[in-house]
């Protein structure tokens, strides 16, 4: 393990200064489009379904709409990862965001909650394919010493993208559901500059002119040379990013629920729901900003097992008891400081993989994950249904609360097992081809 370095000082060259602005602002607009829908989920699904949001039929219809998104994200990074490896990191970048800002926009004029469930998936195949585009943007063109400070800076671009969606609820408080949509179609004004200003990576050029037949695919990822970290990368997200999208998906239900019960009007519950969001967002970027710092010291694999045992103790400390709004409320920053675990997936995982397999690779195993995040979004919420007939109710407290302790496990494997590089993912590639290894920068 190399001692830490101070914070990096060394000069950046203009293509490292618009490639890292591309990938923030991908990132802040990510973060922006996929959490619109969790301000407004659960009422605006009841009035769709012209019920009222108590009750169960709702809940479950709003949870399979998320399911679908998280399963488009994860169709996304695969079908888009390997896309960005095959054309090209700034064009497959524009693609992704015009993807989701066009569906996101559509979601405006949904008239069912199936209508809503097709665009939000559609939606998520552009968010889940800016990811992996992006991250690999980034680790072909930044050294790897800045990464860990790298990677705290654009997972801080998706909070900042959750604070702008916070805006947006506030500012259309009161307003119709449907209208906080609109808003996720501004990001797609950001891919004529990307097409004009942001050059495709020189080590992936490199890789594409001198690699002649057939480049390699998804199955590459499961053959001798990559099939245990593919495994291990993938159990990791597979397990954290399902409890860590159950509190993100149901910890607004759950805080409506509570106040409904109190008497609160709508006009009150609408301003809970956004500061819940804003106190698990700062929490969620001094928490980057932490994780990073640990990072230097201890390596990635550490770091991240430490942040998932962080996230379990607080998810248990949070729903383990029957609190009010303000005892929840109470925990939310440290649940957000606890998510620092995902900035650092950014930066660590792409260099896992060789150039022509970095956006397949990372984008497929990070990704993959939210397959089984969508199905424990819908199968957590069914396990937190109390009671039958007309008595039966939700209680998202349960939920969250069965979620939870999947962080445990995925501290563990990650402790253990998940691979990492001497010096902070140091330049050495793993080799599945001898003509794509080529150096990173």
């Amino acid at each position: 393990m190399s001692s830490p370095d101070s914070f990096p000082s060394a000069r950046v060259t203009p293509q490292q200064v618009k490639s890292g602005l591309a990938a923030w602002l991908g990132w802040m607009f990510d973060g922006l489009d996929m959490h619109l829908y969790t301000l407004v989920a659960l009422p605006f699904v009841a009035e769709l379904m012209s019920v009222s949001p108590s009750n169960p039929g709702a809940s479950t219809k709003a949870s399979l709409i998320q399911g679908a998104f998280l399963f488009g994200w994860a169709m996304g990074g695969a079908v888009f990862g390997r896309i960005g490896d095959l054309l090209g990191r700034s064009r497959t970048l524009t693609l992704t965001i015009l993807t989701y800002a066009l569906f996101t926009g559509l979601s405006f004029f949904a008239q069912t909650w199936w209508h809503l469930l097709i665009f939000r998936f559609l939606a998520a195949l552009g968010i889940g394919g800016e990811w992996a585009v992006g991250a690999s943007l980034l680790a072909e063109t930044w050294p790897s010493r800045w990464r860990p400070w790298l990677a705290a800076i654009l997972q801080s671009a998706v909070n900042t993208g959750v604070l702008l969606a916070c805006f947006s609820g506030w500012l259309l408080a009161g307003a119709p559901y449907r209208a906080i949509f609109l808003v996720g179609i501004v990001p797609a004004l950001l891919t004529l500059w990307i097409r004009r200003a942001v050059p495709e990576p020189e080590v992936w050029a490199s890789a594409a002119s001198h690699t002649s037949g057939e480049r390699p695919g998804l199955k590459a990822l499961f053959g001798p040379e990559l099939r245990r970290t593919t495994c291990v990368v993938i159990a990791v997200c597979a397990l954290g990013l399902t409890a860590h999208w159950a509190l993100m998906f149901w910890h607004s239900a759950h805080l409506r629920a509570l106040a409904r019960d109190a008497g609160w009007p709508k006009e009150r519950i609408d301003v809970l729901a956004n500061h819940a969001l804003y106190l698990l967002t700062i929490g969620a970027i001094i928490g980057n900003f932490l994780a990073g710092w640990l990072a230097r010291y201890i390596g990635y694999r550490r770091a991240i097992a430490a942040n998932f045992a962080a996230y379990f103790i607080f998810m248990m400390a949070a729903y383990g008891v029957v609190r009010d709004a303000n005892g929840v409320l109470f925990w939310l920053p440290f649940l957000g400081a606890a998510q620092g675990a995902f900035a650092l997936f950014t930066m660590c995982l792409p260099p896992l993989f060789p150039t022509l397999l970095r956006t397949t690779g990372a984008g497929f195993c990070y990704n993959i994950g939210r397959v089984f995040a969508a199905a424990g979004t819908v199968v957590f919420g069914l396990f937190a249904h109390v009671g039958t007939g007309a008595g039966e109710i939700c209680d998202h407290r349960l939920a969250l609360l069965y979620s939870g302790t999947l962080f445990l496990p995925a501290a563990l494997v990650a402790w253990f097992w998940l691979p990492e590089k001497s010096d902070v993912c140091a330049v050495e590639e793993p080799v599945v081809n001898p003509s794509l290894a080529v150096p990173e920068p």
